[in-house]
């Protein structure tokens, strides 16, 4: 068992990735992370927020999320790569485009040391919008 220094939770595995307080908005998510990432992620808000102009920003399941009428998209930092969560119809489909990352159903994972697809997941975006949002 490993215990947080900082939060005290306890968990299975050594220095389990954790919120030892949930964040709750963006900018908290983006601060909570390794300093490494928060370019990514502050790339794909940007993104989305140009790509979803009218969606409001919260978070959801402890991701950033888009959210019009109900829940269009989520991201969130893992330690190797940036995940898109635009759900399982989303990478149905895109899923030529999406060839070249590691897809699963609903989840794209994008590696921290290529390039963001800006066009790519702002099309996804907008057809989450044009699909889910009200």
């Amino acid at each position: 068992m490993w215990q947080c220094p900082n939060c005290g939770r306890t968990f299975d595995r050594q220095d389990q990735a954790h919120f030892c307080q949930k964040p709750r908005t963006m900018d908290e998510y983006i601060g909570q992370q390794d300093a490494a990432v928060q370019p990514a992620l502050r790339e794909i808000r940007a993104i989305l927020r140009e790509a979803l102009p009218e969606a409001q920003e919260r978070i959801s399941w402890s991701m950033p999320t888009y959210w019009q009428g109900r829940n269009l998209i989520h991201f969130a930092a893992s330690k190797k790569h940036l995940g898109l969560y635009p759900g399982g119809e989303a990478t149905g489909v895109f899923a030529e485009e999406l060839k070249e990352y590691d897809v699963s159903k609903g989840t794209v994972r994008f590696p921290y040391d290529r390039a963001l697809p800006k066009e790519l997941i702002a099309r996804i975006a907008r057809w989450c919008l044009e699909m889910y949002g009200k």
